[in-house]
C-alpha cells in the first residue's frame, strides 16, 4: 500500500513554523506588572552566575521581589546581556553593569523591602533620578554593592539622618561586612552574591578615569543556573 504524505503549500508551512516558534513577549510601561508576574510564575529560577575575567559570582535572587527577579531572568534568557560589561566602578561604593547602549522603554515598579539592605554583595537595580517620583527601577542596568565598613557611631548617624530602621543583625552586617546605607529604601535590592565576594573587591579596585570608568573593559557573562531553596 502506498503511503500518502500531507503536502503543504509554502505560505501555510511558514505560518505553522512561525506559530510554533516561542515568541518573546514585549514589555511596555502599561503591561509591565502583568507580563512580569506571568513570566515569573512560569520561570521560577532564582540563581544566576556572573562570569568575569576576575572570577565568578553566584547570585541568589529574592522571591520577595518578584517583578525584579522575573525581569532579570527574562533578560538573561532572551540574551539581552550578551554584550554586557561592568562600565561604572566606584571603590567602596559599587560596580554597575549592563548594556548601556541597549535600553528598554519601561521601568520596574519599586519593590522596597526592609528585610534587604545594601550590604556588601547586594544586587540592586539602578534608576534615573529625574521625573521618577515613585523611584521605579531601570529595566536593564544593575549594580552590586562594594561599600565599606561602618563604625558604631556612623551607623547611628546614618540611621538618624536617613530615617532608617535596622535590626540588630543588619546593624552588625554594616559594621562587620560593610555596605552603603544611603541607598536603602531608595533602590530595590533584589538579590545577593552568595559566592565570589572577593571578585567584587578585585573589580572595584581596577584603575579608572573620569572618576568611574574602567581603563580596560570588564565584560561579563550572565547565565541562569537554576533554583536554590
Amino acid at each position: 500500500m502506498k503511503r500518502r504524505f500531507l503536502s503543504l503549500s509554502l505560505p501555510v508551512f511558514i505560518l505553522i513554523l512561525s506559530c510554533s516558534k516561542p515568541q518573546n513577549e514585549v514589555i511596555t510601561r502599561q503591561n509591565v506588572r502583568e507580563v512580569l508576574t506571568r513570566y515569573g510564575q512560569a520561570n521560577p529560577e532564582n540563581e544566576v552566575l556572573i562570569e568575569t575575567d576576575f572570577g565568578n559570582m553566584r547570585i541568589r535572587l529574592y522571591d520577595e521581589t518578584p517583578l525584579h527577579r522575573a525581569n532579570f531572568i527574562k533578560l538573561i534568557k532572551e540574551g539581552h546581556y550578551e554584550e554586557a560589561e561592568f562600565y561604572r566602578v566606584f571603590y567602596q561604593f559599587m560596580i554597575q553593569g549592563g548594556d548601556f547602549d541597549d535600553q528598554l522603554d519601561y521601568m520596574i515598579p519599586a519593590e522596597f523591602n526592609k528585610k534587604y539592605i545594601h550590604k556588601k554583595g547586594a544586587l540592586s537595580m539602578a534608576r534615573q533620578d529625574e521625573d521618577n517620583p515613585d523611584l521605579q527601577s531601570s529595566s536593564t542596568e544593575f549594580f552590586i554593592v562594594h561599600g565599606g565598613k561602618y563604625a558604631d557611631y556612623q551607623v547611628d548617624e546614618e540611621v538618624k539622618n536617613l530615617g532608617l530602621t535596622l535590626t540588630p543583625e543588619q546593624r552588625e552586617t554594616y559594621m562587620t561586612s560593610g555596605g552603603y546605607m544611603s541607598l536603602d529604601q531608595k533602590y530595590t535590592v533584589f538579590g545577593e552574591v552568595v559566592e565570589g565576594l572577593d571578585v567584587i573587591d578585585k573589580i572595584a579596585s581596577v584603575k579608572v578615569y573620569q572618576e568611574d570608568k574602567p581603563l580596560k573593559k570588564i565584560p561579563l557573562r550572565i547565565s541562569v543556573v537554576g533554583s536554590r531553596q
